[in-house]
């Protein structure tokens, strides 16, 4: 079985990740949604939040499981037995941080590869920090996150 995992923080998860959530699951017999616990951040969903949403919003994807996982990506990618992460990308900018990631972690571990997925169009200009500040200031989020998320990311601001 050929395996990919396609790695975040997910805080929160928005439109743009669900697309490239839904198309990667075509290229793989399973897709890992990693979600990253990074201890040097203050996310505003906890990690058991975050895997909680991306389980509700990819319940009905078949091959998709929702993991958290916390240090290198490699490591993780290591003990999953996975060969291939996928990551998406908005913009040129984003390729140049996204390459230079890539290449350290080949580096690491050089039996990891990456897959970069342009993502589509509509959601090119779309960051979980774009949502979370429209949220705070209690704008519509409904364009840019899955449904089961609009209240709870009001909720974080608005209680």
């Amino acid at each position: 079985m050929k395996s990919a995992i396609y790695p975040g923080s997910f805080d929160p998860v928005t439109l743009g990740h669900l697309d490239i959530i839904k198309r990667s699951a075509t290229l793989c017999d399973e897709l890992i949604v990693g979600v990253l616990n990074n201890s040097t951040k203050t996310p505003l969903f906890s990690v058991d939040e975050r895997v909680n949403m991306l389980k509700e919003v990819t319940k009905d994807i078949p091959n998709v499981k929702v993991m958290s996982f916390s240090g290198l990506l490699v490591d993780f990618a290591r003990q999953q037995n996975v060969q291939v992460i996928i990551r998406g990308l908005r913009a040129v900018t984003d390729f140049e941080y996204e390459l230079a990631l890539s290449q350290t972690n080949h580096a690491i571990n050089s039996d990891v590869d990456t897959l970069f997925l342009t993502t589509s169009i509509e959601f090119s200009y779309l960051s979980s920090s774009m949502v979370k500040e429209i949220a705070m200031y209690g704008g519509d989020i409904s364009k840019f996150v899955p449904t089961p998320v609009i209240d709870r990311m009001y909720a974080k601001y608005h209680g």
